[in-house]
């Protein structure tokens, strides 16, 4: 008999190695100057990774068009990023980035559908906060917009993956859908705890 791994375990295990912020410390300890360097930043903490996971996965459960949040997403990341280059950092950027993970693993979890303007807001305004993060990490010139490019890429992939995710959970039990729900959220409470 074979073993398959399924995309809930598959999940859990993109998410052990970085079972902490994206962004310890001052947000910008760690300038990001390379494609390579955006492209791999949004995998390497828990919180985004997880996030941007739980877009798609909401949006394949209940949203429509499936792309409509995503494509929020990735817009207003790509503007929270650009502002925090500019120097507009808003308050408060780590507590709103472990409430999207609160938010959005009750969202997964509940399979809860918001109207189409209020989901878009909602997704919009958290990836502002997840894009400030990642703005304020980019150093300068040509190779902070190569950063940001590999950023925006690997944010896109992750919300096409979870998409998938979705798909494959809308196929199988409820149960599943809310223990990955809860996972995130519950990754969003402790990192709100370890915040206040």
């Amino acid at each position: 008999m074979k073993k398959r791994v399924t995309p809930l375990l598959a999940i859990l295990a993109l998410l052990a190695p970085a079972l902490a912020f994206a962004h310890p410390g001052a947000l910008a300890d760690h300038a990001h100057t390379s494609f390579m360097a955006g492209l791999l930043h949004p995998l390497t903490g828990a919180d985004h990774l997880a996030a941007m996971l739980a877009v798609g996965v909401w949006s394949a459960l209940a949203i429509r068009p499936v792309w409509l949040a995503p494509l929020a997403f990735v817009a207003m990341l790509l503007a929270g990023a650009l502002a925090a280059q500019a120097g507009v950092v808003p308050p408060g950027v780590e507590p709103m980035i472990a409430t999207s993970l609160l938010v959005l693993g009750l969202l997964v979890a509940s399979r809860a559908q918001l109207p189409r303007a209020a989901a878009v807001a909602l997704c919009g305004a958290f990836a502002f906060f997840h894009g400030a993060a990642h703005g304020a990490e980019l150093g300068g010139g040509s190779a902070a917009w190569a950063a940001l490019a590999g950023m925006v890429l690997t944010t896109a992939a992750l919300h096409a993956t979870g998409i998938g995710l979705g798909e494959w959970v809308l196929a199988r039990r409820q149960l599943l859908t809310r223990l990955s729900g809860a996972a995130v959220a519950l990754l969003g409470a402790a990192l709100l705890a370890g915040v206040a």
